[in-house]
């Protein structure tokens, strides 16, 4: 798989949202990543379905949608509808996760799992073959500007075994403190999507930031 690139609507300046959103439309980006948390599972609250339903209006591209939610269940068939192109859910916060990946994909929507940190890459052995894509949290969730967790890279490869082991097609994301310095080494490792927020909407040009994490395309 090619390196994809997610930049973070989070990290967006929402005052100038519209604008935003035209840059990922016109960068080297590939997917727009959307964190939804809900200030229980994590110690923040982001947004919902308004600035979820203001995106999918003007974006060009997919919606990679990240549920940092308890009970994600719930919500499933409405992010569905409001325009996912993929829905993650963390396995931390699943009591039946094969029965959500199920939901998820009988939607039509691929179907994402999200390991935090403490969460060994083996939690998925009996559900990989049927997961389209693991994020693999690279800092604890909640908040953007993190530090990267060094552990990620070996994370990442031992994520790759499983899945060349159990012949899964799920590709490899990665979230929180990616930028143009680690993003060579997490591709290197066995990553096939960044997502990125600070590095790029913090940059001062931010579509070149994207295209220097992107790297060789």
């Amino acid at each position: 798989m090619s390196r994809l690139i997610a930049p973070s609507i989070l990290a967006a300046d929402f005052a100038r949202l519209g604008e935003e959103i035209d840059m990922i439309n016109r960068s080297d980006a590939d997917w727009f990543h959307i964190d939804v948390m809900d200030g229980v599972f994590v110690p923040n609250i982001s947004f919902g379905f308004p600035v979820m339903d203001a995106v999918y209006k003007r974006a060009t591209k997919p919606l990679d949608v990240h549920l940092m939610i308890v009970d994600p269940d719930r919500y499933v068939s409405q992010f569905a509808k409001a325009g996912a192109h993929v829905i993650t859910v963390h396995y931390e916060a699943c009591t039946h996760l094969h029965r959500t990946v199920q939901a998820i994909q009988a939607e039509g929507v691929k179907a994402g799992v999200s390991l935090n940190p403490h969460t060994p890459v083996s939690a998925l052995e009996d559900i990989i073959a049927d997961l389209d894509l693991v994020l693999i949290m690279s800092v604890n969730p909640g908040y953007g500007g993190q530090k990267f967790i060094e552990n990620t890279y070996d994370k990442v490869a031992r994520l790759k075994t499983l899945i060349t082991e159990k012949k899964s097609k799920a590709v490899i994301e990665i979230d929180g403190g990616v930028n143009a310095s680690n993003a060579a080494r997490l591709y290197e490792s066995g990553a096939d999507v960044l997502v990125a927020g600070n590095a790029v909407f913090a940059a001062e040009d931010p579509e070149a930031a994207i295209t220097a994490i992107k790297g060789e395309k």
